[in-house]
């Protein structure tokens, strides 16, 4: 180890540990990726494996399972035989990553089992109610995969200054309807669709 950890970047490492658990990853995975995202330069498994005081087989597992989200990026060192990883560079990058997986492992396989139920055709009254219920579940994740395909689109300046309208974007809405732009009754057919297609 050329560079000691300071007690900031331990601080930051462990609690990326103990988050890890909480997203779905383990503790090592957490760690590593923490490391890599704090240290500034490409690491290899070695180093990782001294900076974390863990088995270089944890880290070898570990960093697999960081390659699957795409949050690390391989890299070869001309005149060494070893790899070395690192996160990617931009922030924005990152966040759009994570969502991106996330969508992939979580969001399409839901949909993908909402769809085939709603192809069904429902056998009972009770389905008939359960299947209204997975339609609305439906329509709102569709609409929200929407969203975040437009959303991906963004410039990071554009999604900074959208995320900083906050409860000014409901504001603007609400002048919009009073000016007579878009009425409650659009809106309220636009509820009712969701729920009901």
């Amino acid at each position: 180890m050329d560079i000691p950890l300071s007690p900031l970047m331990q601080r930051f490492i462990s609690h990326f540990g103990e988050m890890g658990s909480r997203w779905g990853i383990n503790r090592t995975v957490g760690q590593i990726y923490a490391l890599l995202y704090i240290f500034g330069r490409a690491l290899n498994a070695e180093e990782i494996a001294e900076y974390l005081h863990v088995s270089r087989s944890n880290v070898s597992m570990g960093l697999k399972e960081l390659q699957s989200w795409r949050l690390v990026k391989l890299q070869h060192h001309a005149g060494d035989r070893r790899e070395y990883f690192e996160p990617p560079k931009d922030i924005w990058d990152i966040f759009k990553v994570l969502l991106e997986e996330r969508r992939r492992r979580e969001i399409e396989p839901t949909l993908s089992m909402l769809r085939d139920e709603l192809l069904e055709k429902p056998v009972s009254d009770e389905d008939k109610r359960a299947q209204k219920k997975m339609r609305e579940m439906y329509n709102l994740i569709e609409l929200s995969s929407s969203w975040f395909d437009d959303v991906q689109k963004l410039e990071p300046e554009t999604l900074v200054s959208l995320m900083k309208m906050g409860a000014k974007v409901q504001k603007l809405l609400r002048v919009t309807s009073k000016l007579g732009l878009s009425s409650s009754k659009d809106k309220k057919q636009e509820v009712e669709k969701l729920t009901d297609e």
